[in-house]
């Protein structure tokens, strides 16, 4: 029978996964508000949490079974779809704000997302357009 780990260990755990989640809404929240040009990455993170970049991965991905890179990605994710809603801002634009050039943006964008941003955004505009004319007509 394995060893149980202690309470406090687990707490502990817990605790710097909290801590790098609310750090890293923080860090995004900046970016999005300008107040940050560049973005973090783990390193960052535990160079803020005083802990080794290595431990913060192994803990993140021992209290969730995932790595910290899949919570950064995908909140970057829900913060460009958030961004692209906008329709006075350009692709380039939100690409930027996100500390990203255009052409990797889209890529990363396409790779998570499974469209381009452009297609994203034709893609949520045709649903509203498709909704205002279903409630016109009802």
């Amino acid at each position: 029978m394995p060893t149980p780990i202690p309470k406090k260990l687990l707490a502990r755990q817990h605790e710097i996964t909290a801590d790098y989640l609310r750090l890293l809404d923080q860090h995004l929240a900046d970016i999005a508000a300008g107040r940050a040009t560049e973005m973090f990455e783990v390193r960052d993170f535990a160079d803020q949490l005083c802990i080794h970049p290595t431990h913060l991965s192994n803990t993140i991905k021992l209290t969730t079974g995932h790595a910290p890179c899949y919570f950064f990605e995908a909140r970057i994710l829900d913060l460009a779809r958030q961004l692209l809603l906008d329709p006075s801002r350009s692709v380039a634009d939100v690409a930027q704000s996100l500390t990203y050039d255009p052409s990797n943006f889209t890529k990363f964008f396409k790779r998570f997302a499974g469209c381009t941003p452009k297609q994203y955004r034709e893609q949520v505009w045709e649903a509203q357009r498709l909704a205002k004319s279903e409630t016109v007509t009802i």
